[in-house]
């Protein structure tokens, strides 16, 4: 809810402070967001496999606790926020969103469904602090490829604008 509100905030001043001139400055910022954001979220669920097998409160776990809390809190949480007031920004700026290719629309839909993966590994790292996991490795090692595929939907979409 915070990130949601804090990307709204920072989206409007955007709006009212920059200029249709910084179009690919904005875009520049965007991709590097989107590069950071999909960093934390290939590594994050990786943690968790092998977290996943460490004895609960062993040195192990404790350590893949902190290196966990970390990568959401300053990586991942921080370059989705900038992922999205940047493309919120690039989609209104640019036209896109009334421009009747729905390529666009396709991919906030999956960027949606990013987010949502993003959320569900918000809440597990929370599960794995208290030592509440209840997932094997075998799930974490599944989920770790989700990111991945939708980030391949994303880029085809937005190189080859396919419709």
């Amino acid at each position: 809810m915070i990130a949601l509100v804090v990307t709204c905030l920072i989206a409007a001043l955007m709006f009212l402070v920059l200029p249709s001139s910084a179009y690919l400055w904005v875009k520049s910022v965007h991709v590097f967001a989107i590069i950071a954001w999909m960093a934390g979220m290939l590594y994050l669920p990786r943690l968790f496999v092998y977290h996943a097998d460490a004895e609960v409160g062993s040195v192990q776990s404790e350590t893949f606790k902190v290196m966990e809390r970390r990568l959401l809190k300053g990586i991942i949480n921080p370059s989705m926020i900038a992922t999205w007031v940047a493309g919120v920004w690039l989609a209104i700026d640019g036209g896109w969103l009334t421009s009747g290719d729905y390529w666009l629309h396709l991919k906030i839909v999956l960027v949606l469904v990013m987010s949502g993966i993003h959320g569900t590994l918000t809440a597990a790292t929370r599960r794995f602090a208290e030592d509440r996991n209840d997932k094997s490795s075998r799930y974490w090692r599944v989920l770790n490829e989700v990111p991945a595929l939708l980030l391949v939907g994303i880029i085809v979409l937005v190189v080859v604008k396919p419709f």
